[in-house]
């Protein structure tokens, strides 16, 4: 057995303590109780349901449901319905809780996506629809670090292990030829796992030089006097990768498909309403990570303005970066290959764009089996 081979395999032999870690970019790892929306039900009940409960992070790059639920976009859509939401600051934990059944549709990130729907052996969840692209960025103390050549001998933070960013900067890293231990994060240069909402803290002491981090973590940094050195954009086709898209329980979908397609109605609409009406959809979202349940207050202006600018909403889960993504893993050694056929399913996607006069949204091959 090659000295590569038998690598790999180790890796893969660590991946049950990983996929715990495979996750997103909040900040912690616990849910937050549940809040209702900001509108009451109104109306017949879709199918007979009491309620749909969802499931989101407390971040920009969550914008489309924070938004929504801050102007009542999703619960306009469900009538009678009551739409409950439970903040989330990991993946894992949202992954567990929709296979528990405490949630049935969730905000999330590629990784956590990949991961649940590969532990289940593609019986877990469905992609139904994107949200969001880019807001990740390559954030240095540029006292230490002057260009992208500068990055041997240094400390860059990510999230967590195996996590969305991790991946991306572990896979960056490789194809700059630097060589990091995915595991331990040691090597040519230091990859150190930090919770976001301690990474500002450890950037201004100095005990990292340096963070690829998603929004607004990475405009936290820069208002303490960073620099982002790379957005993570200019390294995809057309500057457009997946950082958040839609998951629903199977279970869910098969049960109660008309539930299902009023949230993805509210989903398109609120995107359609943030798009057109960019400034005040910015001060919704700082009222929305305000409440308590959230942040407990609202990000400066310094910092709420590039962070929101640099998060493009969008209805397209952006299909093949996903596959990308999960490859960019597997190289990493963080992930066996996952078979990706069926983790898609756009058909109320598809449907609700066409009525709104849309166009239709491609799966790149990795639809319904």
């Amino acid at each position: 057995m090659s000295a590569v081979r038998f690598r790999l395999l180790a890796a893969a032999a660590t991946v049950p303590v990983l996929v715990a870690a495979l996750g997103a970019c909040g900040y912690g790892s616990e849910a937050k109780k549940n809040t209702a929306a900001t509108v009451a039900p109104k109306g017949a009940k879709i199918d007979g349901l009491d309620q749909v409960r969802i499931g989101l992070f407390g971040n920009t790059t969550h914008a489309t449901p924070l938004i929504g639920l801050q102007k009542g976009l999703f619960q306009k859509e469900l009538g009678g319905t009551e739409v409950k939401s439970s903040i989330f600051n990991a993946g894992p934990a949202e992954i567990e809780a929709l296979n528990s059944g405490a949630i049935d549709i969730g905000w999330i990130g590629p990784s956590p996506s990949i991961n649940g729907y590969a532990k289940s052996h593609g019986t877990s969840l469905k992609i139904i629809s994107g949200s969001a692209s880019g807001g990740v960025s390559l954030v240095v103390n540029p006292k230490k670090i002057k260009s992208l050549d500068d990055l041997k001998g240094k400390t860059i933070a990510t999230p967590q292990l195996g996590n969305t960013q991790d991946v991306a900067l572990l896979h960056y890293l490789a194809e700059k030829g630097y060589k990091v231990d995915a595991t331990t994060g040691k090597g040519d240069v230091t990859v150190q796992r930090t919770d976001n909402k301690v990474t500002p803290t450890a950037f201004k002491q100095g005990s990292i030089d340096a963070a690829w981090v998603p929004e607004p973590t990475a405009s936290k940094l820069v208002a303490e006097g960073g620099k982002a050195l790379l957005d993570e954009k200019k390294l995809w086709k057309d500057g457009k990768f997946v950082i958040t898209n839609v998951i629903v329980s199977q279970k869910f979908l098969k049960e109660h498909p008309k539930v299902v397609e009023a949230v993805l109605r509210g989903s398109v609409k609120t995107n359609a309403w943030i798009r057109s009406n960019p400034v005040e959809a910015r001060d919704t979202l700082n009222d929305k990570l305000a409440d308590p349940e959230i942040a407990g207050k609202p990000l400066p202006a310094g910092v709420i303005d590039p962070a929101f600018k640099n998060v493009d909403i969008t209805d397209d889960p952006l299909a093949a970066t996903l596959q990308q993504e999960a490859d960019h893993a597997v190289k990493a050694g963080l992930l066996t290959k996952p078979d990706l056929k069926g983790i898609y399913d756009l058909t109320l996607l598809n449907k609700v764009l066409k009525a709104e006069g849309k166009p239709q949204i491609d799966d790149a091959g990795l639809g319904s089996k």
